[in-house]
């Protein structure tokens, strides 16, 4: 059964003009696709045909021989759950269970945006910033390339922010923090954070 290309969760000018309908029709559109299509290229004919994506990546992180597999499965899981992370109008302090949550783990809303900013900015290269439930805490990561929390057993990924270049180029050329700053104040999509939160306890 082959994968598709999952569709968005609001069209794509929703998130302008912090992000474009240029970028996401390069990033969603070409990008995301072709990790798709990349994907059912390399599992057709075999024992992963059928396999959940999840699962797929796994079995693929596990196999150093399977990098092409690997990076382009997390590639298609990521990218969705970015997609996710983000929505029209969102951004700023959260509210709910996620709000206390911050406060009780990091200190304060500000400190934890100062961390997350940091994992962003420090991580060379491509990648992505993470918020994480592991072990009834949370914790901020940062992984290069296609790296995913979904390999670690017992972490919960909650929120992720892109730093591949092709995620902000075109609007914020060089500016990652420009980029990340937006994400940060005008995307994150609190509610499934608390959502994704709620699921994970």
């Amino acid at each position: 059964m082959a994968f598709e290309l999952p569709p968005l969760p609001y069209s794509r000018d929703a998130l302008a003009p912090h992000i474009s309908e240029e970028t996401l029709n390069y990033h969603y559109g070409k990008h995301h696709q072709a990790y798709v299509n990349n994907l059912n290229k390399l599992i057709e004919g075999t024992d992963h045909e059928n396999a959940p994506l999840e699962q797929i990546i796994k079995d693929a992180a596990k196999d150093s021989s399977k990098a092409g597999l690997f990076n382009n499965s997390a590639q298609v899981w990521n990218h969705t759950f970015y997609w996710h992370s983000m929505k029209p109008g969102g951004g700023g302090k959260p509210t709910g269970a996620i709000a206390d949550k911050i406060d009780a783990d990091f200190g304060s809303y500000d400190e934890f945006a100062k961390q997350f900013k940091a994992a962003g900015g420090g991580q060379f290269g491509s990648g992505w910033a993470w918020l994480v439930l592991k072990g009834g805490k949370l914790e901020i990561r940062k992984t290069p390339n296609a790296e995913t929390p979904v390999t670690e057993d017992g972490a919960t990924p909650l929120l992720t922010m892109d730093v591949w270049e092709h995620a902000y180029y075109l609007d914020y050329q060089n500016s990652r923090p420009g980029y990340m700053d937006a994400f940060i104040d005008n995307l994150i999509n609190w509610d499934f954070v608390n959502q994704n939160l709620a699921d994970a306890s």
